[in-house]
């Protein structure tokens, strides 16, 4: 067990930061020639205030809008923006909805972005909606845009329960449509997104009556993306730029170096206080806390999680309360000791009655964390998240972990030595 704990560990160190191991198999490989690849380079992702960009505040105007599809017609505009600053070349973008009263607000957040002014020129047009229709193998323009679609609705097919795509056009666009697919049947009538196909079925036959389906193999989900960018580009929201923020990425820079510097010392600072005040399971602790974080770091990349200095906060908190569990243990395993049990069954008993005190206490702080992303803003939602992440491997550390070690040196001569273990 504690061989497996070691090979994993070096493999997550090596994940984490991949510049030891390369190192390493560059010298095998100049010594004996064997050609061996470097680690798998996954790179940690940094949010705004550590790498810099822009934070940007829209505000919607819904005034045209009837109440009952103000949020929809906010979906589909994030939507819309989303995929904008996607194809603009925006590294984990944040597009969020923000309602204050009866007033929805839009927040993007742009990390890494250079050119601020073309990103603001992009998010600020509405988005435009156009239906093609087949020419060879391009699309020719046609009269029909959003303006005629009066809503798209989710629809599901009565005999297959499969989901599909409702339209609805007003008056003229009914008149356009009829048209179109009188003289494209057999043929693709394409839907067109700031510039993009975003569905590209086939005419089976003329459509008259302004309403019409469009069917395939959607997934729910693909379905309701679909009616969402339909109806942002039929109902279209305009919005006006509010507040704007630029985060250099120098001060990035001193944010992320600072909170490292402060997350190195709070951990050296725990090591060296779990080996004065418990010996040798304080040692097992500060390795098992070692691999903890090497375990934490590789999730938040595999992930990815997006790293701010709430995450941040998050991670150092969870690891405090990761040596909060070591040391119910050692404190139980103490109080058995003293009543003259053997060190494997003062462990055992040990570690099971400090599990309820463990048990609650993590279970409460991964449920304010759960409350705090899911009613949270941007930043408390990644304090939340690294918060719960940590909490769930700090559990696996303490109770897996920590006994493997322990109880890998017990019926040895260490263990016949009192002081290491009160």
């Amino acid at each position: 067990m504690v061989l497996v704990i070691f090979i994993c560990a070096i493999l997550l160190g090596s994940l984490d930061y991949p510049v030891f191991w390369d190192r390493a198999i560059d010298y095998l490989n100049s010594q004996f020639s064997l050609g061996l690849p470097h680690f798998y380079k996954l790179p940690f992702r940094l949010g705004l205030d550590l790498q810099g960009g822009t934070h940007l505040v829209y505000q919607a105007d819904l005034t045209t809008i009837e109440e009952k599809e103000h949020s929809a017609s906010m979906d589909g505009i994030r939507d819309v923006i989303e995929r904008r600053v996607n194809l603009f070349g925006v590294a984990e973008p944040l597009v969020q909805i923000n309602k204050s009263g009866d007033s929805f607000r839009l927040i993007v957040e742009l990390p890494g972005v250079k050119d601020v002014n073309q990103a603001i020129e992009m998010i600020g047009e509405t988005p435009y909606l156009e239906f093609k229709e087949e020419e060879g193998e391009d699309f020719k323009n046609t009269a029909l845009t959003g303006r005629y679609l009066k809503k798209a609705l989710l629809e599901f097919d009565q005999t297959t329960y499969k989901p599909q795509i409702g339209l609805e056009f007003n008056d003229e666009g009914a008149k356009l449509f009829a048209d179109i697919t009188s003289r494209n049947v057999g043929k693709r009538v394409a839907i067109y997104l700031d510039g993009a196909p975003i569905t590209t079925p086939v005419v089976q036959e003329a459509i008259t009556g302004g309403r019409a389906q469009i069917t395939g193999n959607f997934t729910n989900e693909e379905a309701k993306q679909l009616v969402r960018r339909l109806n942002s580009g039929a109902l279209p929201v305009p919005i006006a730029l509010i507040a704007q923020q630029s985060i250099g990425a120098s001060l990035g820079r001193i944010s992320l170096t600072e909170s490292l510097k402060a997350g190195i010392y709070g951990f050296l600072a725990i090591l060296l206080f779990m080996i004065i005040f418990y010996r040798f399971p304080g040692f097992f602790a500060s390795l098992s806390l070692i691999i903890y974080v090497l375990f934490v770091l590789a999730i938040f990349k595999l992930i990815p999680v997006t790293l701010t200095l709430a995450g941040i906060a998050g991670f150092l908190l969870s690891m405090g309360m990761a040596v909060d569990a070591n040391i119910l243990i050692f404190s139980r395993m103490k109080e058995e000791l003293k009543q003259g049990k053997s060190y494997l069954s003062a462990l055992q008993d040990g570690t099971k009655r400090a599990w309820s005190a463990i048990r609650d206490g993590n279970f409460t702080t991964i449920l304010v964390g759960l409350i705090l992303f899911i009613f949270g803003t941007s930043f408390v939602k990644g304090f939340a998240f690294t918060l719960i992440i940590g909490n769930l491997i700090s559990m696996f550390s303490a109770i897996v972990i920590t006994n493997a070690f322990v109880k890998f040196f017990l019926g040895t001569k260490l263990e016949k030595i009192k002081w290491l273990w009160l």
